[in-house]
């Protein structure tokens, strides 16, 4: 079985180069209704390369960014040591290392789909103070173009992994479990535009993508391109993004 905390130990610059971030709107929403400040204490779990980790950073005076894979966890001391409030962690979402009621806020971004949720809930329940939210957040491509409908498509026909690690895997259903109490839900747009170079490497970004020397990847390249070419304009696409939030309350 594939140990996924090593998943994206190749793909570090794509993901740092390609990977969207969050809108100041995403993190004024989590500060402004759920009682935070600049002095509440972040965990961000599954933090790799520290995207999200930095807009915290940000307005608040700590962030815990807890990351098993070391080479995502390197690029994102590198990216984030001049931050007096930043805190790296070698660890996962079921074992933080983090002390016992030591933390105000808990925050997920991307990673969710990756964690083994029942003993997640323990752990984050163990270092959670009393009554401390979590807000589990996603970047969810939609297929509102002709391009990006094309490019889901092949990678629904071309990867045969794409539908086991798709996060959209994550149900309401599942997350309302997971977040009993003082649950809400709000969505905000994003979006990013890219050229054929772009959309190659927010391609191998991703974990489920074939390594860049088997047929599986040329194959899967050439109908991409051929994609890009049919649809662009002025030589470029348009990502678009739903950033979802759901938080809550663990019990």
């Amino acid at each position: 079985m594939k140990d996924n905390t090593k998943r994206f130990s190749d793909r570090v610059d794509n993901y740092q180069n390609y990977r969207p971030s969050y809108t100041s709107e995403v993190v004024n929403y989590i500060f402004c209704n759920f009682g935070l400040s600049k002095d509440s204490v972040f965990a961000d779990i599954g933090s790799g390369t520290g995207i999200f980790t930095e807009k915290l950073l940000q307005r608040c005076k700590a962030v815990f960014a807890v990351e098993p894979n070391q080479e995502m966890r390197n690029a994102s001391d590198i990216n984030l040591s001049s931050y007096r409030g930043y805190k790296s962690i070698n660890g996962t979402s079921e074992n933080t290392t983090l002390n016992a009621n030591s933390i105000d806020t808990i925050t997920v971004a991307q990673a969710f789909h990756w964690f083994n949720i029942d003993a997640t809930r323990k752990e984050f329940k163990r270092i959670l103070k009393c009554d401390g939210y979590v807000f589990l957040i996603w970047n969810k491509r939609v297929t509102d173009t002709p391009f990006l409908n094309a490019y889901e498509n092949i990678l629904n026909n071309k990867i045969s992994e794409y539908r086991e690690v798709n996060h959209n895997n994550i149900t309401h259903e599942i997350i309302k479990t997971f977040l009993i109490r003082d649950y809400s839900e709000a969505i905000f747009l994003n979006n990013q535009v890219f050229t054929l170079e772009g959309v190659l490497g927010r391609l191998n970004s991703s974990s489920y993508t074939p390594k860049k020397d088997t047929n599986e990847y040329q194959i899967l390249e050439n109908e991409i391109v051929k994609a890009f070419n049919q649809f662009s304009t002025n030589g470029k696409v348009s990502f678009n993004y739903n950033t979802e939030i759901y938080a809550g309350k663990i019990t």
